[in-house]
């Protein structure tokens, strides 16, 4: 169904309806309207990574784990696989009249906000700190959601618009300021290309204001750029209870019923929460017309009758067998291999086995179900934990455990259980041929303001340490592994860029797991074993120290991100080892010069070659560097394909760079072609010496 049919059939119940029926339906959970025929209707769904809250679903590697992926094809089979299990839930809950919240097919994922800052706690539900790199997979992972066919599989939603990042404790109150520039090369490319390209359904807004205005009722964000500039057709939720915050916390205004009207006037059709309760008395009052109400009523059932709701669809089949069936758990599996980034490796991976017939597995999340999961998950049926996939993939090595410490007690004084913990630890060091030490956070650390209760801030970190109790374990067992001459593999599992600086200088290697999915605690064991080898890339800059941060506060892109950082980072944008030793072998721009570049686009054809026997994928990396003084800092990352190269093989990949990467953009915030030419980059990484130093790979540069 086409959305001009949609709206037809949408003004025409609407306009059946009485104004106290039309309000109703402006609530997250809309009453039924029985003599219309209207069932109740919950809004509310999450898939980020994965069905949540609905019971069991497969579970695939948390948001920024995806975005690690680099893979386009693999981000679309992903949302193929979510909406298939939204379609079978949704069909076995509505045959029992189940309408209840977390059972509709209104998924309000995903997440495209750019990780500005590795303290933001929930970071982690984003692709990462690029707007290319959120773009290219936020768009494959909407049209796997919303599918292809004559119907929407789910609806899916671009969340939050637009310049939202933290801090999360003061989220309800904070005014986020973006200059024009920052918000036309930073926190808004992402979601035009979600409404442009995806034709995402929905967009949400945040809770925090910018500029002045709250978000959700932002007059030049939803009305001029978004229903204006990109011509959004679908419909506005606002953030849960964020209306709310109008008047109780951001005090634009006084009662419940002028928050109502603002932010219905502004083009916010759909409330998350309870202040629509009273816009009712906000119409009768004179505060806002009835026909914003029928306007955003009609938003709302073409919607539904895009979704098919009302009609027979070719979804209605989806058996509830499809749950967490075998070929998605396969998917997940590949998801959560590809997602691993191995950062460190002076050549001890993948192990040789015969050389460790004793291996200790030490760490809080060694075993630790949290640790795979992240925040907005499902119910897995079961779980691997990285000391379960370590025995499995590697079952002629005994495997030995200490969980060493509380992922965040701090260091312990008279404590005995701590001291004996540790003990525990450094006589797993002495007694094993090798020591992989499994650190980091959980979604009980780092998350969302509300969801938390730690010793962080609501869910922001106060810096990129690891808990005292953490650190204190990484100092006991390294002190042991230099004393017996034993060495040590670090595994990091958390959902943001935390400091690496001690596993960087003393392990043997060092691997970035992320929260990887329920079981992808197999798939650590597999990279480590050799079964599977490493292809993902770093989504975020890997700091040195939280010194080298602005003010968590400060929305100036200065000196954030791998596009403006003013100091060296540890692991760069855009890294990530492999076991293969693929190269580049040549590159092809097609006769391209600026003038066409700019104005059609760039194709690059790469020719790869794999000097080694063993298969593996490799990312290629395009950055652009403009001749211009509006130009990011360093070079920008304008195109990316993944590519599998097989073991003493060749191989081909041709790459599209847009024309909008030869563009920039001023402090007026107007994005256009300035300056005669452009320094275009060809590599596995950006054209630093710090990614040249880690990897020994050149990068190809071509002037345009």
């Amino acid at each position: 169904m086409d959305r001009q049919e949609a709206q037809r059939r949408a003004e025409q119940l609407v306009d059946q309806m009485t104004l106290e029926e039309m309000v109703s339906q402006l609530r997250y959970d809309a009453p039924a309207i029985e003599r219309l025929g209207i069932p109740a209707y919950n809004w509310w769904n999450e898939g980020l990574h994965g069905v949540a809250r609905a019971g069991t679903a497969t579970s695939f590697p948390q948001a920024i784990g995806m975005g690690a992926t680099f893979d386009k094809e693999l981000m679309h089979e992903v949302g193929d696989v979510i909406s298939e299990e939204a379609r079978a839930k949704y069909n076995e809950f509505s045959s029992q009249e189940d309408r209840d919240i977390y059972k509709g097919l209104t998924y309000w994922s995903p997440n495209i906000n750019l990780f500005r800052d590795p303290r933001w706690g929930r970071g982690q539900e984003t692709y990462g700190e690029d707007p290319v790199l959120i773009s290219d997979l936020a768009v494959e992972f909407i049209k796997g959601l919303q599918g292809d066919g004559e119907y929407y599989r789910v609806a899916a939603c671009a969340k939050h618009f637009a310049v939202h990042s933290g801090p999360e404790a003061l989220r309800h109150q904070f005014d986020a300021k973006a200059t024009p520039k920052d918000m036309w090369e930073t926190y808004l490319p992402q979601f035009e290309r979600c409404v442009k390209d995806a034709k995402v359904e929905s967009v949400m807004g945040a809770y925090n204001r910018i500029n002045g205005e709250p978000a959700c009722a932002q007059h030049y964000l939803m009305e001029e750029v978004l229903r204006g500039l990109w011509g959004f057709e679908g419909h506005f939720v606002s953030d849960c209870w964020a209306i709310r915050d109008f008047h109780e916390n951001h005090h634009v205004t006084k009662t419940s019923e002028e928050s109502a009207a603002l932010a219905l006037k502004t083009g916010c059709d759909l409330n998350c929460g309870c202040t629509y309760r009273n816009l009712l008395k906000a119409v009768k009052s004179g505060q806002v017309s009835k026909d914003y109400v029928r306007t955003s009523a009609i938003r709302l059932f073409a919607c539904r009758f895009l979704l098919g709701m009302f009609d027979e669809t070719e979804y209605d089949s989806i058996p509830y067998d499809k749950v967490e069936c075998d070929e998605h758990l396969a998917l997940a599996a590949r998801a959560s291999a590809e997602s691993i980034v191995l950062l460190k490796n002076d050549g001890i991976l993948p192990l040789k086995t015969e050389q460790y017939k004793t291996i200790a597995v030490i760490g809080p999340n060694a075993d630790s179900r949290s640790a795979l999961e992240g925040n907005y998950h499902g119910t897995s049926s079961r779980f691997i934990t990285a000391l379960q996939g370590i025995r499995e993939a590697i079952p002629e090595s005994r495997v030995i455990y200490s969980e060493g410490c509380d992922i965040f007690q701090k260091k312990p004084d008279n404590l005995a259980e701590e001291y004996n913990r540790i003990t525990e630890a450094v006589a797993c060091v002495k007694h094993s041929d090798l020591s992989i030490l499994v650190l980091g956070l959980n979604e009980t650390l780092e998350g969302e303001e509300g969801d938390t209760g730690n010793q962080f801030a609501s869910g922001d970190k106060i810096d990129l340490r690891l808990p005292e109790s953490q650190r204190y374990l990484c100092d006991k067992v390294f002190e042991a592994s230099e004393k017996y001459g034993k060495p040590v593999i670090v595994i990091m599992m958390t959902g943001s860029a935390m400091d690496l600086n001690q596993a960087d200088q003393k392990a043997a290697a060092v691997i970035q797991a992320w929260y990887p999915g329920a079981l992808g605690g197999l798939e650590i064991g597999n990279i480590l074993a050799g079964k599977k080898n490493p292809c993902a890339k770093l989504p975020v800059t890997i700091y040195r120290s939280s010194s080298d941060l602005p003010d968590f506060e400060d929305y100036s892109m200065k000196g954030r991100t791998y596009r403006y950082i003013e100091t060296e980072p540890l692991y760069p944008f855009g890294f990530g080892l492999s076991y293969s030793d693929i190269r580049i072998s040549g590159v092809d721009l097609n006769g391209a010069d600026f003038a066409s570049a700019s104005s059609e686009g760039l194709t690059i054809n790469v020719d790869l070659v794999n000097d080694s026997s063993v298969s593996g994928k490799e990312v290629i990396q395009v950055y652009v560097k403009n001749d211009d003084a509006n130009e990011t800092l360093h070079p920008h990352l304008a195109a990316f394909e993944k590519v599998s190269v097989e073991g003493n093989g060749k191989a081909t990949v041709s790459v599209k760079v847009p024309a909008s990467a030869f563009t920039t953009v001023d402090d007026g915030g107007v994005r256009a072609v300035r300056g005669n030419g452009a320094e275009v980059y060809i590599g596995f990484g950006q054209p630093d010496e710090r990614t040249l130093a880690l990897t020994g790979r050149k990068v190809t540069a071509v002037r345009l």
